[in-house]
């Protein structure tokens, strides 16, 4: 999960305070085991599974400080959790913290990393470890400023990009959300410059932005989940900090259509990564806090949206039926039947809780498209 804490801690602490209601109707399942531990540097981001179920791939991300200069690593593991391969990432701005989260696979098995500093997709095989970047991505003015509508960023804050998670689209190109501009890019097909595709005001949390993106089978939609509101509003009462997950329609040529509001969390939730059940109708979805610390499962049914279920060690505070605390879960991924979370320790820095964690889940996830064109010029990684 890509965040900077850069105002002050105070707020957060501050809305920590708020309760996490009780869920209903708690499930039996959802035992919690440690899928991998993860070592230095430390923070797992986004998890991703490979269609096969026989891989798994997570990347190091930066801590609250920023103190972290080291180069970002990717490790590879395979379905049982045993650490088969460690890649150092290449070309990272010297003196700056580091972070990248494995967003992306392509047909032929790249991945696709994304990079903060400097801000860009990297395409790594996983076969020979050749790296490349592949796309970039640019510090935008926000509207405001710029006194414009399209090309910045309708955030309130004017911050640096972060690339965060990414979907495929059918013609090759990827979308890839920026959870500090809190906009959507799009990298057109191939890489390249990635564009501005969706800058909407509905993504701005101050801090916290756009996070997890799916591309629905229909490939009429994508998921998107966003921390609204800005957990730095001390504003509570008036849904300042609310956490929503998206439908944002795809138009003509893919392009951002309307905008639905599925399901609004409670108040100081970040939502972060998720996964989708097969039959489409179930969403897994990470809250990295400051409250929540924990994974959720929404629902359709006949009145829309609603939460259902919470990973039942979640709610004994400390995570005393995990074998790892909680802190800081930022990114869902089915394997088999189960769900993976990366538990990130984002804001404490325990490096005991840097983990994969596994929960028993009996659905099965919904497989993620990747198209034939996917990454067609990656050139030299290939």
């Amino acid at each position: 999960m890509s965040r900077r804490f850069s105002l002050a801690a105070a707020a957060v602490a501050a809305l920590a305070t708020v309760a996490t209601p009780a869920v209903a109707g708690q499930a039996a399942y959802g035992h919690v085991s440690v899928f991998a531990r993860i070592g230095a540097p430390g923070e797992p981001s986004l998890t991703l599974v490979t269609p096969n179920q026989r891989r798994v791939f997570v990347g190091t991300f930066e801590d609250v400080t920023g103190s972290s200069t080291v180069p970002s690593k990717v490790f590879e593991y395979d379905a049982h959790g045993k650490l088969l391969k460690t890649f150092v990432i290449k070309g990272q701005t010297p003196g700056k913290a580091h972070g990248v989260q494995v967003a992306a696979r392509d047909r032929r098995g790249r991945l696709y990393v994304l990079d903060q500093e400097p801000a860009r997709a990297v395409v790594l095989n996983p076969r020979t470890g050749a790296q490349r970047t592949y796309a970039t991505f640019a510090d935008v003015p926000t509207c405001a400023s710029a006194h414009r509508t399209t090309g910045c960023s309708n955030a309130v804050l004017d911050s640096a990009p972060e690339p965060d998670y990414a979907a495929w689209l059918p013609d090759g190109s990827m979308l890839v959300t920026d959870y500090a501009q809190q906009l959507i890019w799009r990298v057109p097909a191939g890489g390249g410059k990635a564009q501005v595709w969706f800058n909407s005001a509905r993504l701005d949390g101050e801090l916290f932005g756009p996070a997890g993106v799916v591309l629905m089978p229909s490939h009429r939609s994508v998921l998107v989940t966003a921390a609204t509101g800005g957990l730095t509003t001390i504003d509570l009462p008036n849904n300042a900090a609310r956490g929503r997950l998206y439908r944002i329609q795809l138009a003509k040529h893919d392009r951002a259509g309307k905008v639905t509001t599925l399901w609004s969390s409670d108040l100081a939730q970040a939502p972060d990564g998720f996964a989708v059940s097969a039959d489409h109708r179930h969403v897994f979805i990470a809250m990295a806090g400051p409250v929540a610390n924990c994974v959720v499962e929404v629902a359709r049914g006949s009145r829309g949206w609603r939460q259902v279920w919470q990973v039942p060690s979640c709610l004994h505070g400390a995570g005393s039926d995990s074998p790892v605390t909680w802190d800081t879960p930022t990114s869902v991924q089915f394997l088999n039947r189960s769900i993976l979370v990366t538990n990130q320790a984002y804001f404490t820095g325990i490096a005991s809780h840097w983990a994969i964690l596994r929960v028993s889940e009996p659905l099965r996830g919904m497989r993620i498209y990747v198209p034939r064109s996917a990454g067609s010029r990656a050139g030299a990684a290939g």
